[in-house]
């Protein structure tokens, strides 16, 4: 039984609540964050009371983000996964240039970017803490990426995935010499978030799957491909 912390979980039908719900049935204490509360999550939290923790956190906010990270030290002696799934996107992020707020990329990239890092800094100390090779897990979009960029809109959910991109590889460059931590970010896939939108072919709770077996499988590999895809293979930057 591992310890694993999932941001952004409190929609029943998106990645981070099936995430919870994955770990959970191969046997894991899972520490699931939230910004508001969740009616799902709770019932979630009925079924497994003894190995799910809920956390209220605002990846946006230094101090919630170390006040969760207290939360969960006075519930488990270590952390040895964490999936950063949490990000966002404004209701222009479909708009063009002429019709796009661009005080509206900060807070993105505050939320999506910077928000993960400050949830690897306040948990870091867990982290360390973790007889096995801790792993961090970003996950991003082939929305980040620049080499293989073809939209004109995305302006905020675009940037803060670039940034999230290169933040990744930089504490990937701070972890280099420490075989106890690990870090990489994912691109994964195209998931029907949304389940009156047949387009995205992934499924939520499937993929869920699909993603917690890449992670176990990549948690030993420190010289592989930074970014990847839910097949394990390299994204371009």
């Amino acid at each position: 039984m591992q310890n694993v912390l999932v941001t952004g979980t409190g929609r029943p039908y998106a990645l981070g609540f099936n995430l919870v719900r994955r770990y959970l049935e191969h046997g894991d204490n899972v520490f699931a964050s939230i910004r508001r509360p969740s009616e799902a999550l709770e019932a979630l939290r009925q079924e497994w009371p003894d190995r799910l923790h809920i956390l209220t956190m605002d990846i946006s906010s230094t101090p919630s983000v170390n006040a969760a990270a207290q939360a969960a030290a006075a519930l488990a002696p270590c952390m040895d996964l964490i999936v950063n799934n949490a990000t966002t996107a404004s209701d222009q992020t479909l708009n063009e240039l002429p019709d796009f707020d661009l005080d509206l990329v900060a807070p993105a990239v505050n939320v999506g970017a910077v928000g993960p890092i400050r949830v690897l800094k306040a948990f870091l100390p867990l982290l360390r803490q973790s007889e096995t090779v801790a792993l961090v897990v970003n996950i991003s979009s082939e929305a980040g990426s620049i080499g293989r960029c073809y939209r004109t809109n995305y302006l905020d959910y675009g940037t803060e995935k670039a940034a999230l991109n290169m933040l990744t590889m930089t504490m990937c460059n701070y972890f280099r010499d420490d075989p106890r931590l690990n870090i990489f970010c994912v691109h994964p896939g195209w998931i029907r978030t949304n389940p009156d939108d047949p387009r995205a072919p992934l499924l939520p709770y499937e993929h869920a799957e699909t993603l917690r077996q890449l992670f176990e499988q990549k948690r030993f590999d420190k010289t592989g491909p930074r970014f990847i895809t839910y097949t394990g293979e390299a994204y371009p930057w």
